[in-house]
């Protein structure tokens, strides 16, 4: 008999569409865990109050925690209140936040795409930028929204993966293209988590836990996108899948 397959709990976004709340995951997310990673996706509502931690995390083999238009609130972090305008979705802090903690703490795989990666700092005690394009000598990471979609998620700037760490596993040292589509960053990392990839202007884009029980990865950019045509990508949602397979295993 065939080992089932892993699945993979993929926490909403809470949104309203016209006057209805609706739970959202874009499909670039779900189908890169069913495709890249072999797994089966299966979306985690962020309801008030949220579902039980302990029982989310004894219903899934791991986790993405994926990127979305919102931000993490800054009460979070200790950070200052965000400016008008900028969108926050605090269903899903109360849902992500804790989350995070008890499923690597349980030894599940977990992926975390730009929000993800922010959260997943946030909830080990790291601290955010808000604007990180306002900072002297950093890059302006974000998107131009009125590009066509292949332009905003098309590589824009260089990576340098550090030797010795989980990523450089995974895909080798040295430097790789991203693409680029978030306007805040990681200010104070974790301390409990390692900035395994760098850009040139500083900002950390992927983390790892050395002390982590089982695969744990964070990266700010989106390797979702089209991820079967890029080889980081690809290395990505493979060794999540395989830890995935070696969780069920």
């Amino acid at each position: 008999m065939s080992p089932r397959a892993p699945v993979v709990g993929i926490p909403c976004d809470h949104r309203l569409v016209g006057k209805h709340a609706f739970h959202l995951v874009g499909e670039k997310y779900i189908a890169a865990v069913r495709d890249g990673s072999q797994a089966l996706p299966l979306l985690v509502p962020v309801l008030d109050p949220a579902l039980p931690v302990a029982e989310l995390v004894a219903a899934f083999d791991g986790f993405l925690f994926t990127g979305a238009v919102s931000n993490v609130a800054p009460k979070h972090y200790g950070g200052p209140e965000p400016r008008e305008g900028v969108l926050q979705d605090e269903r899903r802090d109360e849902t992500t936040l804790p989350l995070l903690k008890a499923a690597i703490a349980a030894a599940k795989p977990v992926l975390c795409v730009c929000r993800g990666f922010q959260e997943l700092n946030v909830a080990f005690g790291g601290t955010l930028h808000q604007h990180v394009h306002e900072l002297e000598g950093r890059l302006d990471h974000r998107e131009d929204t009125d590009a066509p979609l292949e332009t905003q998620y098309g590589p824009v700037h260089a990576i340098q993966i550090e030797p010795g760490c989980l990523f450089a596993d995974i895909v080798g040292a040295g430097v790789f293209q991203v693409n680029s589509l978030h306007g805040q960053a990681i200010d104070r990392l974790a301390p409990s988590l390692h900035a395994d990839a760098t850009a040139s202007d500083g900002t950390i884009e992927a983390v790892s836990m050395p002390g982590a029980k089982a695969f744990l990865l964070g990266v700010q950019w989106h390797p979702e996108w089209r991820w079967w045509e890029d080889e980081l990508s690809r290395a990505i949602f493979g060794a999540f899948g395989e830890a995935l397979r070696e969780r069920v295993r």
